[in-house]
Order: C-alpha cells, then sequence, then structure tokens
C-alpha cells in the first residue's frame, strides 16, 4: 500500500482524501478536523480511489455519513438487514458486509437468525465499538399493558442471549410493530425502558409506527423519546401517506424521530420508477438502485437494504448500495421522484 501511495499523484491523493472528508461532514461541524486515524485511513484508499471504487470506507460507524440522533450518537444512513431466514447464510454475508464497509446492522428478530449474525461479527476481528448493532422485538400479538410489557422485556432479554458471543449490549432495540391498542403499546415501551436502564440499550426505536401511535409515547413527559421509526418508504410510495410520503418524515422530524427505510427498492426497481431512476443516473454514472437509495438520503432518512444469498451477487451490490455518497440530487429531481 506505501509504495502504491507513493506512486499515486498529489493531486489524486488529495482528491481521495476530500471524498472522505465530505463524507464525515454529515456528522461534523465546519471547523471540525479529520482525526488522525481518519487521515490515514483516506491515505491507505487512495488506490481505490484513483480506480473509481466504493465511495464509503471501511470506517467506524461514528465517522460514517449519517443522522445524528437525539441522544447525540451518529446512527449511519446505510445500514445491512439481515432478511435471511438461516443462521450460516446470515454469518457469511454479514462477514461480506463488513468487508464491503457496512458497520451499521440491523438483526431483526423476524429473520431468525441473530445467533449468525453474532458470530460473524466475533470473527469478523472488528472492534465493537465501530458497529452500530440494532436488535428487535416482535410483542405486537399481546395485548394489554401487563401482557405487553412481558412479552417485550422476554424479547430484551431473548436479543442479548442471540448476541451473547458477540457483544452483552445493543446500540439500539426497535420494537418491530406497535401493539394493539394504546394500553399495549404504554406496555411495550415500558419493558424497553427498563433495558435501557440495566444499560444493555444505548437508545430505544420503533417500527411501523404511525404519528397518533407516537404520540401515546410522547404523552408520558418523562419517556424515553424514540431515535428511529423504521417505515416502509422509498421511490415508489406517493400513493400510500395519504398521497404525500414527505409528511411522514416531517411528522417524524418534529417529534426529533429520524425515519429509516425499510425494504427501500422494493418499489423503485420496477417500471416507470426504475427507469426514471435509470435516467437520472446516467447524469451522475449511477445505477437505477443508487440513485433511489440516493432519493432516501436526501429526503432526510435512512435505509436498511436487506441481505440476500451470495449466489445473486452480494458483494457486488453491498457495494453499490454503499457508493451513494459522492453525489446528491437536485431539487427538482427529488421532486420528480417523490410524484411516483
Amino acid at each position: 500500500r506505501a509504495r502504491l501511495l507513493r506512486r499515486a499523484p498529489a493531486r489524486m491523493y488529495m482528491s481521495a482524501l476530500w471524498t472522505f472528508a465530505a463524507a464525515c461532514a454529515v456528522t461534523r461541524p465546519p471547523q471540525a478536523l479529520l482525526s488522525r486515524r481518519e487521515l490515514a485511513a483516506a491515505a491507505l484508499a487512495v488506490p481505490a480511489a484513483a480506480h473509481g471504487t466504493a465511495s464509503l470506507l471501511p470506517v467506524p460507524a461514528s465517522a460514517q455519513a449519517g443522522f445524528k440522533l437525539n441522544t447525540g450518537v451518529n446512527f449511519p444512513t446505510a445500514s445491512f438487514g439481515l432478511q435471511i431466514y438461516d443462521d450460516k447464510d446470515a454469518e457469511e454475508l454479514t462477514l461480506v458486509a463488513l468487508e464491503c464497509g457496512y458497520r451499521n446492522f440491523f438483526a431483526s428478530v423476524l429473520a431468525r437468525n441473530q445467533r449468525g449474525f453474532a458470530r460473524a461479527i466475533q470473527r469478523s476481528g472488528v472492534p465493537r465499538e465501530e458497529l452500530f448493532i440494532c436488535g428487535s422485538v416482535l410483542s405486537n400479538q399481546a395485548q394489554g399493558f401487563d401482557a405487553a410489557r412481558k412479552l417485550s422485556a422476554r424479547g430484551c432479554r431473548e436479543n442479548l442471549e442471540a448476541f451473547a458471543s458477540a457483544t452483552d449490549y445493543v446500540d439500539m432495540i426497535m420494537l418491530d410493530y406497535p401493539g394493539p391498542d394504546d394500553d399495549s403499546i404504554r406496555g411495550q415501551w415500558a419493558a424497553l425502558e427498563e433495558m435501557a436502564a440495566q444499560k444493555t440499550t444505548r437508545s430505544l426505536a420503533v417500527s411501523n409506527f404511525s404519528p397518533r401511535q407516537l404520540d401515546v409515547i410522547f404523552a408520558d413527559k418523562s419517556a424515553t423519546v424514540p431515535t428511529v421509526n423504521q417505515l416502509p418508504f422509498g421511490v415508489g410510495f406517493a400513493n400510500i401517506y395519504d398521497g404525500n410520503a414527505a409528511s411522514i418524515v416531517a411528522e417524524n422530524s418534529k417529534r426529533g424521530v429520524v425515519v429509516q427505510a425499510w425494504s427501500p427498492l422494493q418499489r423503485a426497481l420496477r417500471g416507470n420508477r426504475k427507469d426514471a431512476c435509470a435516467m437520472i443516473g446516467q447524469k451522475y454514472g449511477k445505477t437505477a438502485a443508487q440513485v433511489a437509495l440516493r432519493w432516501i438520503a436526501d429526503m432526510g432518512c435512512s435505509f436498511t437494504t436487506a441481505g440476500t444469498r451470495k449466489r445473486d451477487g452480494a458483494p457486488a451490490r453491498f457495494r453499490e448500495n454503499l457508493d451513494i455518497f459522492d453525489f446528491k440530487l437536485t431539487q427538482e429531481e427529488i421532486a420528480a421522484l417523490a410524484k411516483l
């Protein structure tokens, strides 16, 4: 690497360095400087940058482009979700994702692969503090405060048991779905707050919560504020959320909650949506998928892309999904895609 670095022209070196600095800029004030470690990482990336490869370097979650949570912690825009119903495949694909640069992981209990994910983290050698790990709890079938609290508490414990080979805490625990009524939601949230009090999670989050359901939590002024609300969102969702997808982002934002899109490419890569993204991508030298993910980021949201089996070209696709931080869409392009 050192020999390659000495051969690289000075202009190429500075270009790569500033590309890396730009990727970090989302989470730093204008006057902040890169650390020595980050400068070194940028220098080692010069050969890759010279050939136009992935723009997201394998740096800690705290230094990746992202959004500042209401806890003050950086939440990387790009997250790797493990929708693989098998521990062995989950282990393999997590290792691939780590190699590609992912440091933000969503390991849902619904996928039943948290142990495989944990084994990959343990095997990888990546320091735990460089990762952001989110687990999830499924307790929406329990009705009433006590039943919902009990089932949610069990879900919290099961997450820690599944992750035990790699970590004794999570950075975030997420309710996969809200309970059937307000009392149930309050019971769910009480269990997550108990986990936070035990310091086995550093933040609390929800998934598929409407603004009204969020307000069940906010009605208790002493309650911990959710950091993230994971929702179906992306190019092609204009006909949901009463025909104004931007409104759901605004409703969460005014409550201090970051929206994370799940299945962000589900609708974007079909029909006229794919054609529109591909056409815009020609301008930037990007694929339709990259434009669709960039649109989510430009809308002020993060996203979690689902991992699939390695035979589907996982490494190349993982890198493709990360290579979106060296361009931004215009306001006109954002508005046009929002209508689809």
